[in-house]
């Protein structure tokens, strides 16, 4: 089989849109491994990665994302839907095995003794654990989307959701907390308009707020 040209990523960014409809035909293995794949090797406080993905290619299962969902069809139409969840008790099962990992590939001593008294602090009564979490979940979750995308699929970010339904059609433990749902397959009938974005003049400062950025 002829390897393909992943499109590249200046144009993924330029080119993205949420996809309306999806026209179901299922994807690849090799090609979901991918996807998931570049989203695992995003970095994370601590290296605990906290993100757990529920990866959904039943159409039943699909149904009722789609339920949960608001009756947004194109959950039920995509042809894998990617749930992504951040684990709150993540850390106390994976922190040995994080340190575990780093020891094999360069942590000394000192930090694995540190990580060791600071994670638990840290996490233990953090104020606001689900934005934690949900600040590491989504920079993996942001690196499947652009694979998929770089791949020749298109994609639409579900974050319209009930939580509570979503957890129980998946079944999944009450330490998950889930952050978003990446609908993945290839476009049917039009795609979305270009909403247009801001200018960096309303967005990007330098140094200080209300400084405009000047490139």
């Amino acid at each position: 089989m002829a390897s393909r040209t992943e499109k590249p990523l200046s144009d993924v960014i330029e080119q993205r849109r949420d996809t309306p409809s999806f026209d179901g035909v299922p994807i690849p293995d090799a090609d979901l491994k991918k996807i998931l794949e570049a989203g695992l090797k995003m970095p994370s406080g601590y290296n605990l990665q906290p993100w757990r993905f529920v990866v959904v290619r039943s159409p039943e299962l699909r149904r009722r994302l789609r339920v949960a969902s608001y009756n947004q069809a194109n959950v039920e139409e995509a042809s894998v839907v990617i749930v992504a969840c951040g684990d709150k008790d993540g850390w106390r099962t994976d922190m040995e095995e994080m340190i575990h990992m780093g020891r094999e590939r360069g942590m000394t001593e000192n930090y694995a003794e540190s990580a060791r008294a600071t994670i638990p602090e840290f996490l233990g009564s953090h104020p606001n654990l689900s934005a934690w979490l949900n600040r590491h979940v989504t920079l993996a979750f942001t690196a499947m989307m652009l694979m998929a995308e770089a791949l020749g699929y298109d994609t639409a970010c579900t974050e319209g959701f009930e939580a509570d339904k979503v957890c129980e059609a998946l079944n999944l433990p009450i330490s998950y907390e889930v952050v978003a749902m990446l609908d993945i397959g290839h476009l049917k009938g039009p795609d979305k308009y270009n909403g247009g974005r801001f200018s960096m003049a309303r967005t990007v400062f330098e140094g200080e707020y209300g400084k405009p950025i000047k490139l």
